[in-house]
Order: structure tokens, then C-alpha cells, then sequence
């Protein structure tokens, strides 16, 4: 047993050292270099694995399981409501529509009406894991691709929840799976308690997130051992997983939620950090699983069939994609790279099929085949990625690559700004007004050429690459100003530039003080917190219509932002410790609230009409 594992793990490994770095030197991205491992160790060519597969699908199960509880952390719910328009309006669509369409292609070939929905849910879905990773290979995350299909991604996760509750309403006659034994304690429900336990187990997993987690957590991290986050996570994931398996419902939903419950945490980024060693590793053995479960002797005593339903499904996902993205007035290269990224049919196919084939929706036959349909269509996500980029993209003279932008750098500033949205464009207009000219970097293509079109001088590219930054002048500049949106994009700058331009002052913007900490952690210890000002400003406004003076109030609205950064980095000391950081907390707003309020007292323009009334003198005081 122990001969064979090593061997086992030795044939994967060796397989993707081959593969990988070549498909990333023909320029066709490590995901296809893990497909063609999977294929070349796999039943039907060199036979490392069985026929049957059962070792490489225990990897795969582990793949996805791991890999939507990395999805389901990066799920906070600020990310969640700033997507909710593309979320219910982008992947609503699409799912709605794949299903109708699917569906209603299964009822013309000859499908029941059960087997055709069953059908029509399964391909609705696609790869979370093959997206994700090729938009980020590529630097795409942050464009509106990048933005819509992790849009769609979500939507398809949460659907996963529903449509797993409507597939036992679906049952023709009662499982047989087990061959009469019961594995899970739903195998011994009719049909429609198991619909009804479903979202039960769901709101169970959730309370327990809700209510044990940060418990642990905060117990966890009084012992100071990093390595207890990492068996910290794994033992919620598999705690989790197994709970939902009981119920009967897939491990990887119950990751997923998971994910989601401890993305409320504020241990969220080191537990990121402790768990991104292993999340290239188990993307990797996932997509060779997939290739690997490829049925080459179905697709040659098939080839038309599976090669027909395999380019068909792709056609048709691609074809709703491009007229969403048409409806939502996507640029024509953003539109391409969504609707080929997702076209392929997605993880979860494999757990809806199984499920589906369970209940006996459908037969083995169908289910191979569309078994074989879904892992060929996912081998071939990453060639017709390739082929959009080289052929179909540079037509429509819209796509720009990374290395145009650097290479047409001509201008050399002492300030360089990364990122030119809402608030990079508010800060670079204050610093144009005052004669301070800056080299600005966007990495959003579309947000390149409007803001072109309105006067200023942009350059496309990601700031996080040291090639960009030299070319942009880092080696001259004085300052580079980051307006990102993304904490972990800022993150990933921070760490480029302190390795590669250390002379360089940076000056980071952070969504919350969590945030702040994570940069702290950095040793940037003056991070500009993007609420701060904006709610002090409104706070001034606020005594300002109430009486106070203007003058006053200017002083004590910088006293306060003063006083406010100087006990955030008191509080930075204790973030781990919860009872102390309240603590800390309370001690630090009093003390805030007393210094303001002697400031007030001693201000020698208080003493008109700002105060003459006690009721306003004690509103002062209060606040």
C-alpha cells in the first residue's frame, strides 16, 4: 500500500513537471498542461490509473472540494452586494437560459422532460476552477471579463443550493445506487424529505459558522502557532464536508459554504496565506482528474455523437454568453473573453450527473456520455482560449496586450498612480489641479479607452508586474499612489515594489481598518483608509448646520483623523486577541472622545453663537 501511494503520487508529479512547463512555454497556460497530464497517465494511454478511475477521482473530489472553499473565502459579503446587479442580472441570465435552451435541445433528442432539466441544470454550470485560474494567469481579473464571469461564477455557485434540492423532486422511481445498502441517512427518506432537509443542512452549517467558528478561531489564535490556522480550516472543511455528506448532499457544497462562513472572519488573509501553498497543488491534481476521466473508448465507439454534443454545448453556452454580454454593452474583446471562458460545462456536472444517475433521472448510458461530453469540454476550455486570443481578439483592434502599454511608456513622473477608477481619478485630478503631473497605470481596458476619450493620459497594464512598474519610471519616482479597489491586488503591489524599488514611498489605499492591518503587516504603516475622511467630512457638515464654526470644526476634524490613525496602530498590536482588541477598543474611543471634547472646551471661538444653548453644549459634549 505504502509502495503505491509513493509510486501513485510520483506518476502525478512527474506527469505535470513534463507537461506544465511545456504548454507554458507553447503559451497555452499550466491548465492545459494539467489536462494533458491527466490524459497522457490516465486509463487509455499509459494506464497508471485504472480503468475505472477511482483513485484519480478521490484526487478530483479533493480538488473541488478545496478549491470551492478557497472560492467561497474570497465570497465577503461587501464583494458579494458591490456584484449584486451582475450576479442576479448576468448570471441569472445565463443559468436561466442554459437550462431552457439545454432542456428543451435534450426534449428534441428524445429525453423526458426530467431527464432533459437534470440535464439542462448540469450544463448550465461552469468551471469555476479553469476560469478563475486562466483569468488570473492571464491578468484578467480585474476587467470587466474578469469582473462578469466571476459575476456568473457566484450565481452558479448559489444555484448549486436549489438545484440540488429540485433533483429528488425529480425522481422517477427510488434510488438504487447503493444496491440496498444505506450509506447516508436520507437513503432511508422518500424524495420529498429530502428536498425538505436540504436547505435544513444548509441553515444548520451556516448557525454553525455563525456561532462555533470564530470561537475556535479566536482559541486557535491565542496559541500563536500558525500552523494551527491551516488544521484550524481543514478540520472545518472536513467536519462540514461530512455533515453534508450524511444528508446526502455533495462535500464540495459544503466547502463552499465553509468558505463563505469564514470570509466573515477577520483571520480571512492568513488563512489565505497558510492555505496558498496548496491551492496550486490541488487545482493541478483536479485538472489532470479531469483529463484523466476522459473515455477515450466511449468517444471512439461514439465520435460523432460525443464530438457533436461536446462542440454543440460549447456553441450554445458561448452564443447566450456573447448576447448577454451584448445586452450589458460589454466591448467586444471583454464580451469574447467572458463567452469563451465560460462555455465549457462546469465541475459540478460530475456531482449533478452522479446525483441524477442515483435517482435513476438517468441511465448509464446517458450518463457516461454526458460525463464524457462535460470532462472533453473542460480539456478543451483552454485551446479555444488560445485560439480567441491569437486569431479572433487582435481583429477587433480593441484587445491590448501587457506589453504594448510598457513599451509605449513615454513619460517619467515623480508620482506614478496604479489604478484610475472613481477614487484614483478623484486623487489624480487634485494633483493635475495643482501642477503635479503623474504616470498612470489601469489595468481595465474599457476604463482605458473611455477615460482616454476624456482627456487623460492613461496607460493599460497590471501595476503588480515588475516589468510595468520599471518601464513606468519606479526607478525615478518618488511616490506610487495605489487607488486599487482590490485589498489583494494592493497586497500583491506592495510586495512587488518593496522587493524591486524598496526607495519608493507608498501610499496604499484600504478599504477598513482590517484591511489597513493586513498592509500594516507589511510594515506600511500609514495606509489611507477610504471611509475615514468621507465620514469625518459628513460629521463636520453635521455640527456645521447644528451651529458650531467652521474654523473649529476644521481643527477638530483633523484632530480627530489624527487621533483615530494614531490608536489604529495601537489596536494593530492586539488585532489577534479579541477581548483585548475590545478592550483596547473601548479604552481608545473614550480617550478620543475626552481630547476632542477638552479641544472643544479650550477652542477661544466657541463662545458665540455655537454654545447658546446647553442643549447644544451638552451634544458637543457627547460627541
Amino acid at each position: 500500500m505504502g509502495s503505491d501511494f509513493l509510486l501513485q503520487a510520483t506518476v502525478y508529479m512527474g506527469a505535470a513537471m513534463l507537461c506544465v512547463p511545456l504548454a507554458r512555454k507553447l503559451g497555452m497556460g499550466s491548465v492545459l498542461g494539467f489536462l494533458l497530464a491527466g490524459i497522457l497517465i490516465g486509463p487509455f494511454v499509459m494506464g497508471f490509473v485504472g480503468e475505472e478511475g477511482e483513485d484519480i477521482m478521490h484526487f478530483a473530489e479533493f480538488g473541488v472540494v478545496m478549491m470551492l472553499f478557497l472560492v467561497g473565502l474570497e465570497l465577503e459579503p461587501s464583494k458579494l452586494w458591490k456584484l449584486r446587479k451582475s450576479i442576479i442580472g448576468t448570471g441569472l441570465s445565463q443559468v436561466s437560459a442554459t437550462i431552457a435552451v439545454v432542456g428543451a435541445i435534450a426534449l428534441a433528442l428524445g429525453s423526458s422532460w426530467q431527464a432533459a432539466l437534470a440535464i439542462g441544470m448540469s450544463f448550465a454550470m461552469s468551471s469555476t476552477a479553469i476560469v478563475l485560474q486562466s483569468l488570473k494567469e492571464k491578468n484578467q481579473l480585474n476587467g470587466a471579463a474578469g469582473q462578469n464571469s466571476f459575476a456568473v461564477l457566484l450565481f452558479q455557485d448559489i444555484a448549486v443550493i436549489p438545484i440540488l434540492a429540485v433533483m429528488p423532486l425529480l425522481a422517477l422511481v427510488p434510488s438504487q445506487a447503493n444496491g440496498g445498502g444505506h450509506d447516508t441517512l436520507m437513503d432511508w427518506m422518500p424524495g420529498w424529505f429530502q428536498a425538505v432537509a436540504i436547505p435544513l443542512a444548509v441553515a444548520a452549517v451556516i448557525a454553525i459558522g455563525r456561532f462555533l467558528v470564530p470561537g475556535l478561531l479566536r482559541m486557535v489564535a491565542k496559541t500563536r502557532i500558525r500552523e494551527l490556522f491551516t488544521a484550524s480550516a481543514l478540520l472545518i472543511v472536513v467536519g462540514i464536508a461530512f455533515i453534508m455528506t450524511l444528508v446526502g448532499l455533495s462535500p464540495a457544497l459544503g466547502t463552499f459554504l465553509a468558505g463563505v462562513i469564514l470570509a466573515n472572519s477577520s483571520f480571512r488573509h492568513e488563512l489565505e496565506s497558510d492555505l496558498e501553498p496548496f491551492k496550486g497543488l490541488l487545482l493541478g491534481l483536479f485538472f489532470m482528474a479531469v483529463g484523466a476521466s476522459v473515455n477515450f473508448n466511449l468517444i471512439l465507439n461514439s465520435p460523432v455523437t460525443v464530438a457533436g454534443l461536446t462542440l454543440g454545448i460549447i456553441l450554445v453556452k458561448a452564443v447566450i454568453l456573447l448576447i448577454i454580454g451584448r445586452f450589458l454593452r460589454i466591448s467586444n474583446d471583454q464580451n469574447m473573453i467572458m463567452s469563451v471562458g465560460l462555455a465549457q460545462v462546469g465541475e459540478f456536472a460530475f456531482v449533478t450527473l452522479t446525483f441524477a444517475a442515483q435517482l435513476n433521472i438517468l441511465n448509464a448510458r446517458q450518463t457516461g456520455l454526458l460525463m464524457a461530453v462535460t470532462a472533453l469540454s473542460m480539456a478543451l476550455t483552454p485551446v479555444f482560449s488560445l485560439l480567441n486570443e491569437k486569431l479572433i481578439l487582435p481583429r477587433f483592434g480593441t484587445l491590448q496586450s501587457e506589453e504594448k502599454p510598457a513599451d509605449s511608456i513615454n513619460e517619467k513622473n515623480k508620482v506614478i498612480i496604479a489604478g484610475f477608477s472613481h477614487f484614483g481619478s478623484t486623487l489624480g485630478r487634485f494633483l493635475r489641479a495643482n501642477g503635479i503631473n503623474a504616470t498612470i497605470l489601469d489595468h481595465d481596458s474599457d476604463r482605458v479607452e473611455l477615460l482616454r476619450k476624456l482627456g487623460f493620459k492613461v496607460y493599460y497594464g497590471d501595476a503588480t508586474r515588475y516589468d510595468l512598474l520599471e518601464s513606468a519610471g519606479a526607478a525615478e519616482a518618488k511616490i506610487l499612489v495605489s487607488a486599487i479597489d482590490s485589498p489583494e491586488t494592493n497586497l500583491e503591489l506592495a510586495t512587488t515594489v518593496q522587493k524591486h524599488f524598496p526607495h519608493l514611498e507608498l501610499m496604499i489605499r484600504a478599504k477598513n481598518r482590517f484591511d489597513a492591518y493586513e498592509l500594516m503587516n507589511l510594515n506600511i504603516m500609514n495606509p489611507y483608509r477610504e471611509h475615514l475622511d468621507t465620514s469625518v467630512r459628513m460629521g463636520t457638515d453635521v455640527l456645521k448646520k447644528l451651529g458650531f464654526r467652521a474654523y473649529s470644526l476644521h481643527r477638530a476634524a483633523q484632530a480627530f483623523v489624527r487621533y483615530d490613525e494614531d490608536a489604529m496602530v495601537e489596536l494593530y498590536k492586539l488585532r489577534h486577541d479579541r477581548n483585548l482588541y475590545i478592550s483596547a477598543s473601548r479604552k481608545q474611543i473614550e480617550m478620543q472622545e475626552e481630547l476632542l471634547s477638552n479641544d472643544f472646551r479650550q477652542a477661544p471661538d466657541l463662545t458665540d453663537h455655537a454654545w447658546d444653548s446647553e442643549e447644544m453644549r451638552q451634544n458637543a459634549n457627547k460627541s
